[in-house]
């Protein structure tokens, strides 16, 4: 398929955006931050669009439809989208999920992502975004990625993947996948495995595949500590903290490595933080709590296993609570997301279902942009610090 004409971003401001599979928003954050405008965006569920909803305070200028993608048409979106991004849903492709791939009942989703763009014809965006977890690439042993490469090819698109872990940003591991297809792809190439490692070369080894691999600057190196400034403040007496049979509950279960971990800390003159999942372990629940000052990755609030525990050590003390929705909202870089009026389960799947919008800037600023204004073979300007996100606060 030919390559598409598209308005330069010169003639205007603002690259304009469609936003698929949506959720919360945060897509959008990041894109926007990036110098997009999100014009459209759509998402099945009620929950998560209220949020939207409720943060964004939508104008005139912006358009959410909720509902199933499988009832829309080409002719319901916008045609003057310069990009098209879509977080599509990871549950039968995550490790801890089915592992159907995309042919499962809620991965399969990505494949009405890929029916809209075809339907959009001459006008589908020149960019067009994937974002998945890691498991994607392993799926049906790298059949499932293969696919999904071939069907951005098949619309027109040369494709980039790009694997990239939001700590980079923010103290949260959390690592995710990223396709970046491109109707006119640069002509230069970079091998960069910090963004590209050994286990996506078969993509880009695969000559049945339309791939290139963008210059880039480097992104920041991932952080090792930085937990504590996202953590809320509060005192020593507030309710959130476990009451003492429910905090030593917690303490006994610990392994022997982990108690000593934890006692070492906790006689530390400086206050930390750590943050602590429950395992199962020879059929017996236990916890387990990180060894180093980031959070582990943010899951949707589905049963107790699911949820992170902030332990808070030093000074011979020792406290443990659940880890509050606006210390989600912060370590998914988004502290300002408007909170008010929603459940904290709401809030917490919410962002446990998202991507971190530190993420999404940097593509934004240093892929997306360059690639629409036809300068991604070029030198490009110095990355984002870890601390200058507009949502990274």
């Amino acid at each position: 398929m030919a390559n598409q004409t598209h308005p330069s971003p010169s003639t205007r401001q603002r690259p304009k955006a469609l936003e698929f599979f949506a959720g919360i928003g945060l897509a959008r954050l990041g894109l926007e931050a990036g110098g997009f405008e999100v014009e459209w965006s759509n998402d099945i569920d009620a929950n998560k669009c209220y949020m939207y909803r409720n943060h964004f305070n939508e104008s005139g200028n912006h358009t959410l439809i909720e509902g199933d993608m499988s009832d829309l048409r080409g002719t319901d979106l916008p045609h003057d989208a310069s990009l098209a991004w879509g977080s599509s849903p990871c549950t039968d492709l995550s490790l801890a999920g089915t592992r159907d791939g995309l042919d499962g009942k809620q991965s399969s989703a990505f494949w009405q992502y890929i029916r809209l763009l075809n339907e959009l014809g001459s006008e589908r965006p020149a960019v067009a975004v994937l974002e998945n977890v890691n498991g994607l690439a392993t799926s049906h042993s790298g059949e499932d990625l293969a696919s999904a490469v071939r069907a951005f090819n098949k619309l027109g698109y040369s494709v980039d993947v790009l694997a990239i872990d939001a700590r980079r940003f923010i103290p949260q591991s959390r690592p995710r996948l990223f396709l970046i297809g491109l109707q006119n792809p640069p002509t230069e190439s970079q091998e960069q495995y910090s963004l590209r490692p050994d286990w996506l070369q078969q993509v880009f080894a695969d000559p049945a595949l339309r791939t290139h691999r963008a210059i880039l600057p480097d992104p920041p190196a991932p952080l090792m500590s930085g937990l504590s400034l996202y953590i809320e403040s509060m005192n020593d007496t507030d309710k959130r903290w476990w009451d003492t049979d429910r905090a030593e509950a917690f303490f006994d279960s610990l392994s022997l490595t982990q108690a000593e971990r934890v006692n070492t800390l906790q006689e530390e003159e400086q206050i930390s933080y750590r943050t602590a999942y429950r395992r199962t372990r020879n059929g017996k629940p236990v916890w387990e709590v990180r060894a180093d000052d980031v959070a582990g990755c943010l899951r949707t609030a589905r049963g107790g296993s699911s949820r992170q525990a902030i332990v808070k050590l030093g000074k011979g003390k020792r406290a443990v609570r659940w880890m509050t929705p606006q210390e989600y909202a912060s370590l998914m870089g988004a502290a300002h997301y408007n909170l008010k009026g929603l459940r904290p389960n709401q809030i917490m799947f919410g962002f446990g279902d998202a991507v971190a919008v530190p993420v999404v800037e940097w593509l934004a600023r240093h892929y997306l942009m360059p690639a629409l204004q036809g300068y991604l073979d070029e030198p490009t300007q110095q990355p984002l610090t870890h601390h200058e996100s507009t949502y990274n606060e």
